[in-house]
């Protein structure tokens, strides 16, 4: 159950359970589902009914909204992503994260370690803050909506930028960028407002990437290729840094 607190000698209960459907994907799946229903039952098109209920069966999955157990640490860093890390690079923040603020200060224009994870249509499309903290930005930004396995869509799609500040005053930034097929961005969450480490914070509709930004002097725990889990996976150490290597097989 939620907020039961387990580790890693036995203590809690855990069991398989059927994910949820989020609250924001229940009318997408319930109107392809009246739709299929029908056109089944109604005009009596099989041919056309079955795949729309397989659709409707689909978008159900795809808004699902499974518990994740949360691992504890001051310096650890959570995905924030279901999805595949396609990019690992040394980049210079958003400019909309790099600027102090009335809120708080920016990311400053220097190089940071970026960590890209792409969201397939078959992942969780739930996003949850990296870290625990209050928010002191939400930025969003209309845009296009080319790929978003492409590094340019971090500047070019819809995107949206958060920032969380840490008890100890460290700042992570990361964005929800729109894809291919995905056409919008929803937040659960404002300025203002105190997270914990791997609460939900928003998701992206059908198809997407979310960037995040490590501070100064840390780097990936995670390796180019590698699949991560959002509230589960650490992508890294605050303050720690060393190459960590690894094979695909």
């Amino acid at each position: 159950m939620a907020g039961d607190l387990r580790d890693n000698r036995g203590r809690g209960d855990a069991e398989w359970q059927w994910p949820a459907v989020h609250p924001e994907g229940r009318k997408f799946g319930l109107i392809a589902a009246g739709v299929a229903l029908a056109v089944l039952l109604l005009l009596g098109w099989n041919v056309v009914g079955w795949p729309l209920l397989a659709l409707a069966v689909g978008v159900f999955a795809f808004f699902r909204d499974p518990e994740r157990v949360v691992p504890l640490g001051n310096d650890l860093l959570i995905s924030p992503a279901d999805g595949l890390v396609t990019m690992i690079a040394q980049v210079p923040p958003p400019v909309e994260l790099q600027a102090a603020d009335a809120n708080s200060a920016g990311l400053g224009a220097g190089p940071v370690t970026r960590i890209s994870i792409f969201m397939s249509v078959f992942d969780v499309h739930i996003n949850r803050t990296p870290v625990a903290g209050t928010v002191r930005r939400v930025v969003y930004i209309p845009g296009r909506f080319m790929n978003a396995d492409l590094d340019k869509a971090s500047d070019e799609n819809e995107r949206q930028h958060m920032m969380v500040e840490r008890v100890d005053g460290t700042l992570v930034g990361f964005t929800q960028i729109a894809g291919l097929v995905a056409r919008r961005i929803v937040p659960f969450v404002k300025v203002g407002d105190t997270m914990a480490a791997g609460q939900r914070i928003g998701l992206i509709r059908f198809g997407s990437r979310v960037d995040v930004y490590l501070p100064q002097g840390t780097e990936p725990t995670v390796l180019l290729g590698q699949r991560t889990i959002a509230g589960e996976t650490v992508l890294a150490r605050i303050g720690q840094a060393g190459l960590i290597e690894g094979v695909s097989q």
